[in-house]
């Protein structure tokens, strides 16, 4: 994907491209209200201008103390409480995020950016393209760190672990290929055996029964089975906390063969100030 392009100022504003290709109109200067529709970037912008942050979703959990109007999730957000706080843009991603919300907020005349992650690489493009570029802030620490810790992808790694990560039960769901939560994963050594074959590298050992659809394509979330789940050759299965929660009571007793871990799912899936504490932890990571 892209980067985002900029063009000079005309008059007051200035005009950007999304990661799909919308162009998007913003103040000339660095733009100071933002509403966030993505909890792991509503953390990365209280961490860089916490003063700018408007209005977040009620799953943007982090910082703890953020004390901004809520309105409501992901996937149903209140727009007319988003039209009232008026935004100087909205931040969405394309997976979280609906485009029926994007398209009726624009209608209304509100600026929103849509960014695409499906990819280490690509969260740490977004990061900085939406940070510097779109909203003309200057570069954080934090920022900085995060790229010397993920980047740049230099292709295919050793794999030290084979993992599976299930993100619901009843159906039980898993996490599949291009998604940043693998690749997050295949870059620090762990092997998603429900990957598949993909560009960036990793096993490919997930095949024929492994969370298939009817085409023969492997989904991004495929519905297995424990069964599935424990015949895999994961190594370890890691159980997050989010979307679903597992537990110890919730999740480790349905594997019969297939050791279990519970980890946290802000460190699998959220991309920001989270991954300076996602490669700590997740390097550590042994089983």
């Amino acid at each position: 994907m892209a980067p985002a392009a900029a063009h000079q100022p005309l008059g007051s504003s200035r005009t950007v491209t999304d990661d799909l290709g919308t162009a998007v109109t913003l103040p000339a200067g660095p733009v100071t209200r933002v509403v966030s529709l993505v909890p792991s970037l509503t953390e990365a912008l209280a961490a860089t201008r916490r003063g700018a942050l408007i209005g977040a979703t009620d799953w943007c959990t982090h910082p703890a103390d953020l004390d901004v109007p809520r309105v409501r999730g992901t996937k149903n957000p209140d727009r007319r409480a988003i039209e009232s706080l008026a935004p100087e843009l909205v931040v969405c991603v394309q997976e979280e995020n609906r485009e029926l919300d994007v398209r009726r907020l624009r209608e209304a005349g509100v600026p929103v950016w849509v960014g695409v992650v499906e990819s280490v690489d690509d969260a740490l493009r977004v990061l900085r393209t939406l940070l510097t570029q779109v909203l003309g802030w200057d570069e954080p620490g934090w920022l900085t760190e995060v790229e010397r810790l993920w980047g740049p992808d230099d292709g295919p790694r050793p794999m030290r672990r084979h993992v599976a990560v299930p993100i619901w039960r009843d159906p039980w769901m898993v996490v599949g290929p291009d998604t940043y939560t693998s690749d997050l994963l295949r870059v620090l050594g762990l092997d998603n055996v429900f990957a598949g074959p993909r560009s960036t590298g990793g096993s490919g050992r997930s095949t024929g029964d492994n969370g298939a659809d009817p085409d023969g394509q492997v989904s991004r979330y495929p519905s297995v089975t424990v069964d599935q789940i424990d015949a895999s050759g994961a190594d370890v299965v890691l159980l997050p906390d989010e979307p679903y929660v597992f537990t110890d009571d919730d999740g480790p007793e349905a594997f019969t063969r297939t050791p279990t871990r519970l980890v946290s799912g802000r460190l699998l899936t959220w991309y920001g100030p989270a991954m300076l504490e996602a490669h700590q932890e997740l390097s550590a990571l042994d089983g």
